[in-house]
């Protein structure tokens, strides 16, 4: 299991609608109102996209906060994320990540140099200091896919400073940005350097629950953002996704509610993955959460839940994890209610066997 998501590979081991935490949207669904805009745009989709994406380009540059010369769209964060990759000489990330970085970086023919978390698996900084080289291009997740965990902002700031007196440069993949405590915003936070060393990418994907969208976007140095808005493919985001910006990002009451609401689910999930014995959760600062399972491993876990229409997702594709991790999404109290009394059951059953 590569990605999460994976419902039609799997559907067919339970008759019935599969429940999926192995993927990671919020469970409040998009913003109300969206269906109604995107039909009334119908007519949009029987001609080209604005190829620059002014428009669009207009309401990310509003939202994120920085100007329209710092603003990238693209299909999906992947699709920036490997344009990024392209204009580097060498891809270094830390261990665990999402998968696509270094396959983009091999698809590529990219040099890596992979770099191992702490034992928490939170960022190791002393193991970034004097490693990096111009020309290098570091990519980092923030929050941290599989881990959950977010980049202390003391610890951006210095990192980002090493980068800067390499010659490398940073990128951070802030694709669960806004369920994240509000401690600190990376483009307010690197805003004084211009964004001259650091790329910031986030998407509709996770947040607005638009995954099938494909709509990322990114703030990067005027200089920078040119460059790689340059080597996209013409019209990579199609009339929908361009669409589906003017009405996501203006739609205020439904992010602070979202914020609050998965913000409180993820801390009834956690208290009550920690009163299962067996199972150990890792703290999260996003909308999903690594468990470290005791006595079973992650397909023992998989097939038992997808017989009962309940897919997580298997962690072993991370390299430094072994099959001894899932992940779960942070979803409606009825749903964790149902997975909590599902592993609950499963782990007793266990212990007897």
């Amino acid at each position: 299991m590569e990605h999460g998501g994976d419902i039609y590979t799997y559907g067919e081991r339970f008759k019935g609608e599969i429940l999926d935490y192995s993927s990671n949207i919020n469970p409040l669904g998009p913003p109300e109102g969206l269906m109604d805009h995107l039909l009334k745009g119908y007519d949009e989709l029987l001609r080209y996209p604005d190829i620059q994406y002014r428009r669009l380009g207009r309401e990310v540059s509003a939202y994120l906060g920085c100007g329209m010369e710092n603003t990238i769209v693209g299909n999906g964060a992947v699709e920036i994320i490997d344009n990024f990759i392209m204009d580097s000489h060498r891809v270094v990330l830390m261990e665990p990540c999402f998968s696509e970085y270094e396959l983009r970086a091999q698809a590529h023919n990219k040099e890596l140099l992979l770099i191992q978390s702490k034992k928490d698996y939170s960022l190791d900084l002393d193991s970034f200091m004097g490693k990096l080289r111009r020309g290098d291009l570091v990519i980092l997740g923030n929050p941290n896919n599989p881990t959950g965990k977010r980049i202390e902002k003391e610890e951006l700031i210095r990192l980002h400073e090493e980068v800067v007196h390499s010659g490398a440069y940073l990128l951070l993949d802030e694709a669960f940005f806004e369920f994240s405590p509000e401690d600190y915003d990376s483009v307010e936070l690197f805003r004084e350097w211009g964004y001259e060393s650091v790329g910031i990418i986030r998407a509709a994907t996770k947040f607005f629950s638009l995954p099938g969208i494909r709509l990322g976007y990114c703030c990067a140095g005027a200089i920078k953002a040119k460059k790689i808005r340059g080597l996209q493919l013409p019209w990579s985001v199609n009339s929908m996704a361009d669409r589906a910006g003017l009405h996501i990002f203006k739609d205020k009451e439904y992010i602070s509610m979202t914020k609050e609401y998965v913000n409180l689910r993820r801390e009834e999930l956690l208290d009550g993955i920690k009163k299962i014995p067996g199972i150990h959760p890792y703290p999260s600062q996003s909308n999903y959460i690594l468990l470290r399972l005791e006595k079973v491993n992650e397909d023992y876990i998989f097939q038992k839940l997808i017989n009962e229409g309940i897919m997580v997702r298997k962690c072993s594709s991370f390299k430094v994890l072994s099959d001894n991790h899932i992940r779960i999404a942070v979803k409606d109290l009825k749903s964790n209610q149902m997975l909590l009394e599902k592993l609950s059951r499963i782990m007793a059953n266990n212990s007897r066997e």
